[in-house]
């Protein structure tokens, strides 16, 4: 298996005015004929997702019969798939009704509007039970502006036709061709992709699930390192650029090369590029335990999700649980922490296949007391699951402003046993000390769930929380799988301290002026998310899911469950 070489200057040129040249036709495309061509990328992709998740399991290092194949299905063709059937069912309703469609309408404590967009179908009812998922809405958005500006694009364009350079993430394989899917569906441009180096194996059969774009000239595949990004970069026919990556990447294509330039043009605000960029950048993801009313068996399933998220992917996930934040003095701590290790060791030590991490995993564990591992290693070239506990939440510690990405898991502790007190603590220290604001969970008990005090605690941290993914119960990565859920960070940062970044992917319901999305779960649930360490057929659980995304129909529903109970 190998990627294919740097572009070539000329065929670069080339791809550039390929897409330039239809870019002013694509911006005027009506919204059925969008729609057909999402039909054609979607048989596309799911003739190649099998191929896809192969070669992914190859690079990775993961035998293909194993749970852990699970990954490459879900993380790969499952969402690719899920995005495109939304696109089409949204485009086909702005062609028919004038605009997308959008679940209940609600209002938060302080008066934000909130749209329901989780579950969107009677099929997302059945196979996620129980989650619900809601956007707030930014100051000042009222119905009215809710439904004027939905799906704005497509019924009052605003560009006459824009080319947008996306640089392509290597750890996901499905964020590459989604964020190609959002520039030339949700917002009318065509694209030049960059394939990062770590998967660019995966950009021939992205250009042939994809070929009905690219023979059309609206998407170009190039491949190469950063020297090839920044040319892109700075190339006048690029009109913009997503990328989705690290914020070091980010001001380096922003800012230029770190050192006195660089701070100068920080200082006055002048960008040494001035081109529209949105980006996705990580985080130090927390997760906040409240804490009260824990019974054995809600304790064990939340210290599994949390194992899950760290687990999964080899914790190469820019939602991956870094950051436990516990409550000061509480009684179920040693209890919660010996539960997650014992979930952690339950998933094989993963190949550490993303560049640097060995380095992170040295910077983040070397000279620290009381580490836990969850077996040694396993063979060469892995990294084992790491706890880093009992971190000061009053110092600077590294820990709290550098993403790991890779094994590493830290813990601190932070207000007291007194749920409110803790909300309150934990809130303004996951705010205020915490290195990015793209995602973060919030696990509840029932009991706390279900008291009116201490619900209304939760829901304030809810609406405080500055991410733009707050989670209660539930990980991340189910909302930046679903589709309808926008995934990005919370609104507002400068370009001069990005933090998580800019603007929102996948919102296949087309929203505008998103503060953020909530997902909501029940403490337990059953079956268990494929996510868990121990499940034992989210191999073939994922596979059937992709299968009924590509269209398999509601006959594929009965083995799909089958496989999830199995679990």
């Amino acid at each position: 298996m190998t990627a294919p070489p740097p572009t070539e200057p000329g065929a670069l040129e080339a791809a550039v005015a390929r897409v330039r040249e239809v870019a002013p036709a694509w911006a005027a495309a009506a919204p059925l004929e969008r729609v057909a061509l999402l039909r054609e990328l979607h048989q596309g992709a799911a003739r190649t997702a099998e191929q896809a998740a192969r070669l992914a399991c190859e690079a990775k290092g993961i035998a293909w019969e194993t749970p852990q194949a699970g990954e490459e299905w879900l993380a790969g063709p499952y969402v690719t798939l899920r995005v495109l059937r939304q696109l089409i069912r949204s485009l086909t309703l702005v062609a028919r009704n004038g605009n997308t469609p959008v679940g209940p309408l609600g209002e938060t404590a302080d008066g934000r509007l909130t749209v329901g967009v989780f579950p969107a179908t009677a099929q997302d009812r059945l196979l996620f039970m129980g989650l619900r998922g809601e956007v707030h809405l930014e100051e000042g958005v009222d119905e009215a502006a809710l439904h004027e500006t939905r799906a704005r694009f497509h019924r009052q364009p605003d560009h006459q036709g824009r080319v947008c350079l996306v640089l392509g993430a290597g750890n996901v394989n499905a964020i590459p061709p989604t964020d190609v899917l959002g520039k030339l569906f949700n917002e009318g441009k065509t694209c030049l992709l960059k394939m990062n180096p770590v998967n660019a194996y995966l950009g021939p059969l992205l250009e042939e699930a994809f070929a009905p774009a690219v023979a059309r000239g609206l998407l170009a595949v190039v491949y190469g390192g950063g020297e090839v990004g920044a040319w892109l970069c700075r190339h006048p026919a690029v009109d913009e650029i997503h990328i989705t990556g690290s914020d070091r990447t980010h001001d380096l294509i922003v800012w230029g090369p770190p050192g006195p330039e660089r701070e100068a043009r920080q200082a006055r605000r002048e960008p040494l590029l001035a081109k529209t960029i949105t980006s996705e950048l990580g985080c130090v993801s927390p997760v906040l335990v409240v804490p009260g009313g824990w019974d054995a068996r809600s304790l064990a399933f939340q210290a599994e999700n949390v194992a899950g998220m760290v687990t999964h992917n080899a914790s190469f996930n820019c939602n991956a649980a870094k950051l436990l934040v516990t409550p000061r003095g509480w009684p179920e701590r040693e209890r919660f922490l010996d539960l997650v290790m014992a979930a952690m060791a339950k998933a094989p030590a993963r190949q550490a296949w993303y560049p640097g991490a060995p380095e992170r995993y040295r910077l983040l564990t070397e000279g620290r007391l009381g580490i836990r591992r969850a077996g040694d290693g396993g063979a060469a070239g892995t990294l084992p699951w790491t706890l880093v506990p009992g971190l000061e939440a009053g110092s600077d510690d590294r820990a709290f402003v550098t993403e790991p990405f890779c094994a590493v898991l830290s813990e601190t502790s932070v207000g007291s046993t007194d749920p409110l007190e803790f909300l309150a603590e934990a809130t303004r220290f996951a705010n205020e000390r915490v290195w990015g604001t793209l995602s973060c969970c919030l696990l509840a008990s029932p009991a706390t769930l279900a008291d009116r005090t201490t619900a209304a605690a939760v829901d304030r941290a809810v609406r405080a929380l500055r991410y733009g993914s707050v989670n209660v119960n539930v990980w991340a990565g189910f909302a930046f799988a679903l589709g309808t859920t926008p995934w990005g960070a919370y609104p507002g940062a400068p370009l001069e301290d990005i933090q998580s970044g800019r603007g929102f992917v996948h919102n296949t319901l087309m929203l505008e002026g998103i503060e953020k999305c909530v997902l909501r779960q029940p403490t337990t649930v059953f079956p268990k998310p494929p996510s868990f360490p121990s499940h034992r057929t989210a191999h073939t659980l994922a596979r059937r899911l992709t299968d009924l995304e590509a269209g398999a129909g509601w006959a594929a529903l009965p083995g799909v469950v089958a496989a999830a109970v199995k679990g």
